[in-house]
């Protein structure tokens, strides 16, 4: 097995954990949108899970870019600068990404609703980027 195949596994089994994530953000959300969480406990679930989320993108997009896979780099890449970005600049006052005081204000519940949604596609459709390229990568290989 050569280093292309460990990067796409190790870049599978944290696909894997982020396709995790997104769907506990999106349960978490749809909960606090029925009522079944209020903003403060909804909140502490989410912001717990913000900064795991981005170290596990970047090292996936690093190790990509390190290893010369460019293409998918690009492609990878910018959902963790943003997500990045959004936490390097969140107001000073929230006491994370999450914020109770603002969730239900200006329907922010909706838009980060939507955001979880399109990362839970996104996640989806590099699960099975990277198991396309594992296979590849072991079966080039023998």
């Amino acid at each position: 097995m050569g280093p292309d195949g460990l990067l796409f596994i190790f870049s599978l089994l944290g696909e894997g954990t982020l396709l995790f994530i997104a769907v506990y953000f999106v349960i978490t959300l749809s909960d606090l949108e029925c009522d079944y969480l209020n903003a403060r406990a909804c909140c502490e679930k989410l912001n717990f899970w913000v900064l795991p989320e981005i170290i596990c993108h970047d090292a996936i997009a690093i190790f990509l870019l390190l290893f010369g896979h460019w293409i998918i780099f690009l492609i990878y890449a910018p959902l963790g600068a943003w997500l990045t970005y959004k936490v390097v600049t969140k107001p000073s006052g929230n006491i994370g990404l999450f914020d109770p005081t603002e969730i239900h204000n200006q329907k922010h519940l909706k838009i980060y609703m939507r955001e979880g949604l399109a990362r839970l596609g996104f996640h989806l459709i590099f699960i099975f980027v990277f198991l396309y390229w594992m296979i590849y990568s072991l079966v080039k290989g023998y």
